[in-house]
């Protein structure tokens, strides 16, 4: 009782606080893990969906690992994998996890689209805009950088301002 199992080979103190064990297994097993798309976008509280798990990216060339979480692997180009990339801390723990930005999780929901659905775009980018300091035009400068995202990202805009 001492001890609490958190994954397969990873145990915590059974009095240590509170925390998300879940994310603590995922940074402890992959540290270029990032909270990616839909489940970034819910963490901004952008979006009413909660995915039914924890999207995740990687560099392309990087192999996921085995987690007792269910995630949702996605590989994007290592060349621009560290765009609007911030490492935050795993509440309750000493583990720190990659997170997206709103801004860069919405520009690869619209990439993605045909996966993540036009409509969680939709929504994400009408709450987005809706919040003191967002910026349009920093949003088209990051979709310009990003493959595939120029036009959805721009298409969205002109349609929600």
């Amino acid at each position: 009782g001492v001890v609490e199992r958190v994954g397969r080979g990873l145990y915590r103190r059974s009095d240590a606080p509170p925390a998300d064990l879940d994310l603590v297994e995922v940074a402890l097993r992959s540290p270029l893990a990032t909270i990616c798309l839909t489940s970034a976008l819910a963490r901004y509280g952008l979006v009413d969906d909660v995915p039914p798990a924890l999207d995740l990216a990687l560099p392309r060339g990087h192999s996921p690992v085995a987690t007792v979480v269910p995630v949702a692997w996605h590989h994007f180009d290592a060349a621009t994998f560290g765009l609007g990339r911030a490492l935050v801390a795993v509440e309750g723990s000493d583990e720190h996890i990659g997170l997206y930005s709103s801004e860069r999780s919405i520009v690869d929901v619209f990439r993605t689209r045909a996966s993540s659905g036009y409509e969680t775009g939709v929504q994400a980018m009408r709450a987005w805009l809706g919040r003191p300091g967002a910026s349009p035009a920093a949003l088209m400068r990051l979709a310009e950088r990003l493959p595939r995202a120029r036009g959805p990202v721009r298409q969205a805009l002109e349609h929600l301002l």
